[in-house]
Parts: structure tokens; C-alpha cells; sequence
């Protein structure tokens, strides 16, 4: 078998942030074109290997993409720690599933491996999301597991997550006659003040915890040092348990607003519930050996669940380590993360 931290680490060393994955697909594409029982095709920079159709099919996914650069854009092994730019987020589990592909050779069901672009920018450069519009063929499984960090355990379902911007209007005034006009800034102060007094909801959902969130991630006003403004801007961004409905928590994230003067929703993306009952998912959690837990965080799961597949996160890597400057893995949850997948490949559900 491939040293599967030295291949995270070559892997890590091809740059490939997002709308930059042709080197990192070429070098995959040459790798699985060698191997005589996949059949492969390539859609811009989103690449698809399959097996033979034998009983079920089960996706594997990963996406190829990183975020940019943070002085960590080489990769660095120190005993059986790798550290580098994307090898939590998600080059490990990217190498996990080419080793299975190279290696699994007779799996008892038929395996679609797909490794794709841009996965967290805007949606319509999704690879997934190409690949369904295009060659929605390419994706039919019965069931999905996306390589997502999650330090070799079953993350399920995933959380909703929306974005909201809230104008404010007031009028403008010199700041020495501040009475005579209203200061559209201060408008924010009730919404600012509801949304830091939130108490998250923690929902459990087939014995996954989700904990919903509201945060004011950017603040835009002012005209000058001495005027009074006439308009602030609030961008807020919720994320809602699989319980609720779009709907239903743009209409919870709207109360909070309810000083604005306008609310546009400019970005949404929908929750997936857990969907461990499907046998392939129930027998990856029964290897696993662990309880699975809800994902924190929006994945492409939402993608799969949204057209009927059922999937769910599991992958090598620490979620909380991804994006951040230390990101890093460790050898055994690489080589956990593959030996579980791998006796699922070969002895099924």
C-alpha cells in the first residue's frame, strides 16, 4: 500500500486553490487512468472514476480545492504528522479515496469516486453542482460519503446555512446638530444587542446534536467624521438545524432584524438530516465504532440529500484545524479513515 501520509504530502504541495485545480486533477487523472477497473472521465477540473455495476452504488467524494495560502502552503512532515495547507482540509481524505480506487479492485458494490472543484465558493462554481447540471449520470449512487475532516468518525447530515443583509435608513445631519437628522448606525444597536444576547438551539435529530448560530460577520456605514449617517448595512449569517425548512429559519433570522428597514437573503444553502438508516451508511458507522455526531458546518451532503441520495461526512483530518494556519494530520486517522472504507468496499453493509 502507498504511504498514504507521504501521498497527502505530495498532494499538499500541489497548489490548488479554488479555481486553480487543474495540476492537482491532472496529477489524480494520471493515477486512476492506470488503473484497469475504473472507468474515468473528466469535466473541467471535476474528475469521476467508476466500477462495474455489482449490487448497490456507493459515491465516495472529495473535494480538490484550498483555501489560500497562510504561510503553510508547503507541506511538512514531522514524525507521523503532516502539516501543510489542506491536508486536514481535505487532501487526506482525497488521498484516501485514490488509494481505494487504485487498490480496491473487486468491491462488492459499484463505487463512484469523485474528486471535484471549488466546493466552498459561490455555488455556481461547485463541482458537484456542475456535474448534477451536466452529467448528472456520472453522480447516481444509492448512497454517498463525503471525505470531509472529521477526525475519522461519522459527522451526519449537515447544517443549513443562510446570509442575510439588513439595510438601515436614518438622515443625514452635521454631527454638531445631530438632532436634526437620524443616525442609521444606532439603528443597529437593538439587532446587535438581541443577536450578542442569543442563546444557540440545540436540536438531536436521530441522535445527532445540531446547534443552530446567528452571527453579524460585517458591518458597513458612515459618510464622514462629522456627519451624521444616513445608512447601515448588517450582514448576518445563520446557520439552522435539518429540522427546519428555509422558510422557517429566514423567518426566525428575520425577527432578529426586525429594526431594518430592508432584509435581503443573498445566499442559502439547505440542511441535510442524518441518514444512517440506509444500510451502506449504517454499516460505515458500525465499523466505526464510535457514536456518530451531527456536522457542524454546511457540506455537499445537503447536495446529495437534496436529490434523495442519503450521505454523510467521514474523513481523516480535525474539523477545527481546517482553514487554519497550524492545519495538520495525523498518520493513524489516514490510515484508520482507509481501512475502514476499505473493508466496507470489500464486505458490504
Amino acid at each position: 500500500m502507498t504511504d498514504l501520509l507521504a501521498f497527502t504530502a505530495e498532494l499538499v504541495d500541489i497548489p490548488s486553490v479554488s479555481h486553480d485545480e487543474r495540476a492537482i486533477t491532472d496529477r489524480l487523472e494520471a493515477v486512476l487512468r492506470a488503473v484497469p477497473w475504473l472507468e474515468v472521465e473528466r469535466v473541467g477540473e471535476n474528475l469521476v472514476a467508476r466500477t462495474e455495476d455489482v449490487g448497490p452504488r456507493l459515491l465516495l467524494a472529495g473535494h480538490t480545492y484550498t483555501v489560500p495560502p497562510n504561510g503553510n502552503e508547503r507541506a511538512r512532515i514531522d514524525g507521523d504528522v503532516l502539516w501543510g495547507l489542506g491536508s486536514a482540509d481535505m487532501k487526506s481524505g482525497v488521498a484516501v479515496l485514490a488509494e481505494l480506487a487504485r487498490t480496491v479492485a473487486r468491491p462488492v458494490m459499484g463505487v463512484t469516486y469523485v474528486f471535484y472543484e471549488c466546493e466552498e465558493v459561490e455555488a455556481r462554481y461547485n463541482g458537484i453542482e456542475r456535474l448534477f447540471g451536466e452529467r448528472p449520470e456520472l453522480l447516481q449512487a444509492d448512497a454517498a460519503i463525503l471525505a470531509e475532516p472529521t477526525a475519522a468518525l461519522v459527522e451526519a447530515g449537515c447544517q443549513g446555512t443562510m446570509r442575510l443583509v439588513a439595510t438601515f435608513t436614518g438622515e443625514r445631519a452635521h454631527t454638531a446638530r445631530a438632532w436634526l437628522g437620524r443616525n442609521a448606525i444606532h439603528g443597529l444597536a437593538p439587532v446587535l444587542q438581541r443577536i450578542a444576547s442569543y442563546v444557540p438551539r440545540d436540536v438531536e435529530i436521530d441522535g445527532c446534536q445540531f446547534r443552530e448560530g446567528v452571527q453579524a460577520v460585517i458591518v458597513e456605514g458612515g459618510v464622514a467624521h462629522n456627519v451624521v449617517p444616513d445608512r447601515a448595512v448588517l450582514t448576518v449569517n445563520h446557520r439552522f438545524a435539518p429540522d427546519r425548512t428555509p422558510e422557517e429559519a429566514e423567518a426566525f433570522a428575520r425577527g432578529l432584524l426586525a429594526e431594518a428597514d430592508e432584509v435581503e437573503v443573498t445566499d442559502m444553502a439547505v440542511a441535510a438530516a442524518p441518514s444512517l438508516d440506509h444500510p451502506l451508511l449504517a454499516g460505515l458507522v458500525k465499523r466505526v465504532g464510535q457514536p456518530p455526531k451531527g456536522k457542524l458546518g454546511w457540506t455537499d451532503v445537503a447536495r446529495f440529500a437534496a436529490r434523495g441520495v442519503p450521505a454523510t461526512n467521514f474523513g481523516p483530518g480535525d474539523p477545527r484545524l481546517a482553514h487554519h494556519k497550524d492545519e495538520r494530520v495525523e498518520r493513524g486517522e489516514i490510515e484508520r479513515a482507509y481501512s475502514v472504507l476499505r473493508d466496507l468496499l470489500e464486505r458490504g453493509a
